[in-house]
């Protein structure tokens, strides 16, 4: 099984999605190098990808995929700053999470946006969203 490192990047609850050319949408992140730490995978790959820098990082959870092992982190980012495709990706998007279901995204993608989103209890009756003040309640 893949070790990688997958990036969750919230901004005015909108979740940052990559994609290559003609490829599913998915979250940014890569595969973890020998000697590398998930965290310094997590920020490589996020600047690689998207071009932003992680002011902190903080790790969630593990997610198994189909032969891949996600190693989730939160990635907190300068509001400022624009996403801008780079390397292997041709674009990037930020999307509403009721909006990833209807997407063409890959399946750890949906899962990891699915599980995020039910521990830190974003959702509120009839699917209102809350704002994203509640992460420091999820635990790995």
């Amino acid at each position: 099984m893949k070790d990688r490192a997958t990036v969750l990047c919230v901004r005015g609850n909108r979740i940052l999605l990559v994609a290559r050319e003609r490829s599913r949408w998915a979250l940014p992140g890569g595969r973890i190098r020998r000697g590398e730490a998930p965290h310094e995978a997590a920020l490589r790959e996020l600047e690689e990808e998207t071009m932003l820098v992680a002011n902190e990082l903080m790790y969630l959870f593990q997610f198994s995929g189909f032969n891949t092992l996600h190693n989730v982190l939160f990635a907190d980012v300068a509001q400022h700053t624009t996403a801008q495709p780079s390397n292997e990706i041709a674009k990037c998007k930020w999307f509403a999470p009721v909006k990833i279901t209807t997407l063409s995204a890959s399946v750890p993608t949906r899962g990891i946006v699915e599980l995020f989103f039910k521990h830190i209890g974003v959702l509120g009756p009839d699917n209102v969203r809350q704002p994203l003040q509640h992460v420091d309640r999820v635990t790995p």
